[in-house]
């Protein structure tokens, strides 16, 4: 069963807003910049649509770097690239800032209200015009190392992990935003490469994968977020994937090329996602005419899986005077980059 997460214009709700939330096929909300002013503006919105529909599900990407949506009141964290540099001179410290950079992100995320963040990225950071800087490192086991431990930190903390862009969109250069990706490469250099950071962190127990736009010729002939061969065949079958699916924007150029929105929701249910995201609003309501005859419905499934718990000892710690703390020893780890 698959269903919508859908983005909202503004840092409150709007009556047509309100609406969407109910329908039966909405599980959740992806929020933005847009969405934000300050914590406390956060916090009432969060409130809102908790009142609304208790199991939404509330997530955002907040990555650090370029891709943090909610900055004032929130602690600046760094790209992930910069850990990645740090792990070449000094692996013992990377480590030790891969798990301040996900504990503080987590722990800030769900205290604000949330469910989660769609983190770790799992790409190789291989010059994508998308993901660039998002990504740690450009070697696989590298990349494997430090996403797993994110991810496993999220996961301890109680935010569930989603490894994104599976199976990989951090080798070829265009950006989904965009243009189409066509990512020519042969299986063997796909699997052997890419796949790496994804499989482990799988096997540190993440909930979630965000599928990529991407499209990979010489393996399938669909992109991989409505390719069944992707999502059947290599996540659930190959790999024995038992988390929650998520589709990438169905709104970006990539995800466009299907046509019609309620072409692409057909397509991304069909493949096997269980969450497909529409974030620009101005599409919302034309997906929810899709929905009904789609037989897209939010489940108690999705809820349960991608709503985590907050763990006591960190919540004490965030709403104490030492919580600056992690901050500073983080950007301290990460000065060590300099020789």
């Amino acid at each position: 069963m698959s269903a919508l997460m859908i983005g909202i214009s503004g840092a409150e709700l709007g009556a047509d807003e309100r609406e969407w939330l109910v329908h039966p096929a909405v599980a959740g909300v992806i929020l933005f910049s847009r969405n934000y002013a300050n914590r406390a503006q956060l916090a009432d919105l969060c409130a809102q649509i908790r009142a609304l529909a208790p199991d939404s599900i509330i997530a955002v990407d907040q990555e650090g770097g370029r891709v943090q949506r909610f900055r004032e009141g929130f602690t600046p964290l760094p790209p992930l690239a910069g850990i990645g540099q740090l792990h070449q001179r000094l692996p013992a410290a990377a480590r030790r800032a891969t798990r301040l950079h996900a504990e503080i992100m987590a722990v800030e995320i769900l205290a604000a209200g949330l469910d989660l963040s769609f983190a770790p990225v799992a790409d190789l950071g291989r010059g994508n015009l998308a993901i660039g800087d998002r990504a740690f490192d450009a070697d696989p086991e590298a990349c494997a190392q430090l996403a797993t431990l994110y991810a496993d930190t999220l996961q301890a903390v109680g935010m569930p992990a989603t490894l994104k862009h599976f199976p990989g969109h951090g080798s070829v250069l265009a950006d989904t935003h965009h243009d189409r990706a066509i990512d020519s490469r042969t299986p063997a250099e796909i699997f052997d490469q890419d796949l790496l950071p994804f499989v482990t962190g799988m096997l540190a127990g993440a909930r979630a994968v965000m599928m990529a736009h991407v499209e990979y010729p010489n393996v399938s002939s669909e992109a991989a977020g409505y390719s069944r061969y992707w999502i059947q065949d290599v996540l659930r079958q190959a790999l024995d994937f038992r988390g929650v699916v998520i589709s990438d924007d169905i709104g970006m150029v990539a995800g466009a090329a299907l046509g019609a929105v309620g072409d692409r929701l057909r397509a991304h249910r069909d493949a096997g996602c269980d969450l497909i995201l529409v974030c620009a609003p101005d599409l919302v309501p034309t997906a929810l005419d899709a929905a009904g005859a789609l037989r897209l419905r939010a489940t108690t499934r999705l809820s349960r899986a991608l709503r985590g718990r907050l763990r006591a000892p960190l919540r004490r710690a965030f709403e104490s005077s030492t919580w600056p703390d992690r901050a500073a020893r983080l950007g301290a780890l990460l000065e060590l980059m300099d020789p």
